[in-house]
């Protein structure tokens, strides 16, 4: 559990109250939000038993009973022997239902019955076995919709919507980026490291893949560069392309305004002649950085070619912190 937002800081309550308690879990978050590694934790504070994560997603076709209840020998073509099912090697533990919202609607009933009777009967079985989990549920869709449109079941919809949290998008929480990066550095890298241009640049993507995506991109670069500094022309094209565009925003918007005249008297401006110290033209470049990317720091520092620190370090050198 990597990060040190609020968001962060709100899950890792959550995951103590919720691993305390016995009642179902559903966790709610877009892909690569790291909702498995939140099930596990939850299941680490009390249960001893196993965790069995199970991904509904890829529970189609006929043999999809017999994956989750399991069969006894002679159930159907090729079941030699009696196999235990994916929900009975919780048994003691905890079922984790992975993109629950991707469970066939038909096979919605059933699952909903082992979960009320806590009894489960194997394919080509005559009698039910007892069997005593605790079910953790996560999906990346909205239930409540899905239950609307008649793709969910609202009564499995209501048992499974007992203890409820949605896992923040990286975007949500761009303070935890720098420290997940150093995070997956010391986890791929050998002795690399990101110049503050490269860190300023991940800061400012939105990563729409989430945790996972910016693991991969670490990932990434360290395979494909021997270091030990890892510069943005390493990064992935999906990020080129994102310091591109908003470069060419900024420079579309100080075209505009050259186009359009001074927004300041012109008494307020050197003329073509006037000398001004070095400090006050490097006071008024950042000035004119900050007002193109409209308070945006950590684009201002790439536009003036300095790192992110450096530029903090001038606006309180300057007086320009507010």
């Amino acid at each position: 559990m990597v990060g040190q937002s609020q968001p962060m800081a709100r899950l890792r309550r959550f995951i103590e109250k919720a691993g305390q308690s016995e009642s179902p879990v559903l966790l709610l978050g877009e892909t690569g939000t790291g909702k498995e590694l939140v099930a596990r934790a939850i299941h680490a504070v009390k249960s001893a038993g196993p965790f069995v994560p199970i991904d509904c997603s890829s529970l189609v076709g006929p043999l999809m009973e017999s994956e989750l209840f399991g069969h006894v020998k002679g159930a159907f073509t090729g079941a030699n022997g009696t196999k235990p099912g994916l929900l009975e090697a919780a048994a003691g533990g905890t079922a984790f239902l992975d993109e629950i919202g991707e469970l066939p609607f038909e096979f919605q009933a059933k699952l909903l019955r082992v979960l009320q009777e806590k009894e489960l009967r194997p394919l080509g079985s005559v009698s039910g076995r007892k069997v005593d989990f605790r079910v953790i549920a996560a999906t990346n869709r909205d239930l409540r919709k899905e239950m609307e449109a008649g793709r969910f079941r609202g009564d499995l919809y209501y048992r499974l919507n007992v203890v409820t949290h949605r896992l923040a998008a990286l975007r949500e929480r761009k303070e935890d980026i720098a420290l997940l990066s150093e995070y997956f550095l010391r986890s791929y890298g050998k002795n690399h490291s990101l110049t503050q241009e490269t860190m300023d640049a991940l800061v400012s993507f939105d990563w729409p893949g989430n945790v996972r995506e910016l693991e991969n991109c670490i990932q990434r670069m360290v395979a494909l560069n021997s270091g030990p500094l890892i510069h943005t022309a390493d990064l992935p094209s999906q990020v080129q392309a994102h310091l591109a565009a908003k470069r060419a925003q900024y420079r579309a918007v100080a075209v505009g305004e050259v186009a359009a005249g001074p927004a300041t008297p012109t008494a307020h401006r050197p003329t073509p002649t006037s000398v001004l110290p070095i400090a006050e033209l490097e006071k008024r470049a950042i000035i004119e950085a900050l007002e193109h990317t409209k308070g945006d720091r950590v684009m201002a520092a790439y536009l003036l070619g300095i790192g992110r620190t450096t530029l903090y370090r001038k606006l309180k050198e300057y007086g320009l912190t507010d």
